[in-house]
């Protein structure tokens, strides 16, 4: 049944508590994102949070004693602070203004404030804030006309370090003295590039990150607060290095390296400068990377048959542990399925990767094509109950990385910016002409799936290619960017501009590759998801497209969840989703009804 594969619980978000053996991660074991605690006595998980609505995020005081939780209300992703005491039995409010954004910046060296940052004074504007927890007092210390997020304390607590989104992709650091309330670029972000997973030092001079500054693909280095200079420790030319850790007595970093979509666990040695990746981790994603000690490191790992789960390595003696039984279903355990990497090549010759799922491959099979948001993302292989469940009822599923999709380095994430746009589009169609080739699939039963930016991908294959299509379920996608930029968020506007185009020069494109323009040429039954509080893509994007084809008595249907946003975080809506479209392809895929002519 359909149910057994989404009603799968997992482990996410790992924080270690410092000073003590403890770890913390979300979970839905309730239906919605709550705080759950493990520590080394292997009890089960004790549940921290109670709160009316989903947790967002976590953060831990130095001393462990204290802890931050961020929540949203119906998925708007306003998110609001709360701060629990006594794991959880002590629940205060923090921020109480929910029509605002605001982003966690990190706790003082003392434990006594934390940063934030909120477009409180603008839409647009975020600008940062310092909070006394126990006294809710609260000042603003920075201004900034854009979106801009603090990142963490510097050692002393006398400044912050913070982060400015510049492009789509591109971010710079900047330290802001908190006596003198300035703030100055660090010397290291020379130009436009993606400046991530920051470490610092204890003494504050220096520190670690991830950047593609120099290189075509995200590399680790070491850097000084003062110089311009990187030192790069390690780079994987093909590959991206995705997070990094270091350890508290600074002896040594873990960090992962993507690998076209799973992850491989790594460690370096500072003082031997020598790195390598740690044996007999299973195949899978991993996050949430965090120090137990010197010598384990704890993570998330989640595979097509690892559902999510926290786990540990030892570095001593080599070897991996599975700590929580959060993701495991006995009723569909014998029947997941691992994806095959393959590629294709494209109109241009482009090489563009797809993880392929099939429980057997029989002739003239249906296919579902699945696109990702983003489009700056990756589908990684990881557990998707969709992918699993219709694979296990015949189907062939299908998941690639078009041009534009991250993973495969700088230039490959640029190939569908602007005016490049359709490029990926037409990776679809090469994408389903290569499938038809194969006798394992009917040509006349390929139907196409895609949230958010995958949501206009696939509104985009069915207006521009409509007779390779059977079906298609566009979930919070977009109909036009034109009415998107009007209507998504300010600051928000900004950054996809840089991606999409903008209103001001790009108009003419947007009225000539719009889904909603070319509505009348789809051929397919459409299936139209979105959540009514989504602050990403408004709601009016799927509303103007269903009254467009209804107009015209064309085969389309809309459901609007009125208590999420831009993604399904409630069970009870995850379930209804994933049932009507799992439902959709089986009618109109299975049936007799796709054979053509």
């Amino acid at each position: 049944m359909i149910l057994d594969y989404l009603q799968v619980k997992s482990a996410y978000q790992l924080k270690v508590v410092p000073k003590k053996r403890e770890l913390t991660f979300l979970s839905k074991l309730t239906g919605i994102a709550q705080l759950y605690c493990w520590n080394e006595e292997g009890q089960a998980p004790e549940q921290m949070t109670f709160l009316p609505d989903r947790v967002v995020e976590v953060d831990h005081s130095p001393c462990g004693t204290k802890t931050v939780v961020g929540m949203d209300c119906k998925g708007d992703e306003r998110q609001q602070f709360f701060l629990l005491k006594d794991k959880g039995a002590t629940v205060k409010p923090l921020t109480e203004a929910p029509a605002y954004f605001h982003y966690f910046g990190g706790w003082s060296p003392c434990g006594e404030k934390i940063a934030w940052s909120s477009n409180r004074r603008h839409p647009r504007c975020f600008d940062i804030f310092v909070q006394h927890v126990d006294s809710g007092e609260y000042e603003e210390v920075f201004r900034y006309d854009g979106r801009c997020d603090p990142v963490c304390w510097l050692p002393d607590g006398r400044g912050l370090i913070f982060s400015v989104q510049e492009t789509n992709i591109d971010n710079s650091f900047y330290v802001l003295d908190l006596q003198t309330r300035e703030a100055k670029k660090l010397p290291i972000c020379t130009h436009q590039a993606r400046y991530h997973s920051l470490q610092l030092t204890k003494n504050g001079q220096h520190g670690y990150l991830v950047t593609d500054r120099d290189e075509n693909t995200m590399a680790l280095c070491r850097f000084s607060l003062d110089s311009d200079q990187l030192d790069k420790l390690v780079h994987v030319s093909k590959w991206d290095i995705e997070e990094v850790k270091l350890s508290a007595d600074e002896q040594s970093l873990a960090f992962t390296i993507n690998e076209g979509g799973r992850s491989a666990l790594a460690l370096y040695a500072l003082n031997d400068r020598q790195w390598s990746k740690a044996g007999n981790v299973p195949d899978g994603v991993i996050t949430s990377v965090s120090w137990l000690s010197e010598d384990q490191v704890a993570f998330v790992l989640k595979s097509p048959t690892l559902l999510g789960d926290v786990w540990t390595y030892t570095i001593s003696s080599e070897g991996s542990k599975q700590v929580t039984k959060i993701g495991r279903s006995e009723a569909i355990e014998a029947t997941l399925i691992e994806p095959e990497l393959r590629t294709f090549q494209s109109f241009d010759g482009l090489e563009v990767p797809y993880f392929l799922y099939a429980k057997e491959r029989k002739k003239n099979s249906p296919v579902v094509v699945y696109v990702h948001g983003g489009p700056e993302n990756q589908i990684r292989a990881e557990y998707h109950p969709v992918f699993q469940y219709l694979a296990n009822q015949g189907f062939t599923v299908v998941a690639p990385n078009v041009r534009g999709s991250m993973g495969y380095g700088r230039a490959y994430v640029k190939l569908d910016d602007v005016r490049k746009r359709m490029d990926s589009v037409a990776d679809l169609a090469w994408l389903v002409k290569d499938l038809s080739k194969q006798d394992t699939v009917n040509p006349h039963a390929i139907g196409i799936m895609g949230r958010s930016y995958g949501g206009f991908m696939v509104l985009a294959a069915l207006t521009h290619y409509p007779d390779l299509w059977a079906a298609g379920v566009d979930i919070v996608g977009i109909s036009h960017f034109r009415t998107f930029l009007e209507n998504t968020g300010e600051w928000r506007r900004k950054l996809r501009e840089v991606e999409y185009g903008s209103l001001e020069h790009d108009s003419d494109f947007f009225e000539e590759i719009a889904p909603l323009n070319h509505s009348g040429k789809i051929q397919a039954p459409l299936l139209v998801f979105h959540g009514r509080n989504d602050t990403r893509v408004p709601v009016s994007e799927a509303e103007q497209l269903v009254a467009d084809m209804q107009g015209r008595g064309q085969e389309v249907d809309l459901h609007i969840f009125e208590d999420e946003g831009h993604f399904t975080e409630k069970l009870d809506n995850h379930i209804t989703l994933n049932q009507k479209i799992t439902q959709f392809f089986m009618h109109h895929l299975v049936t007799p009804n796709t054979e053509k002519e």
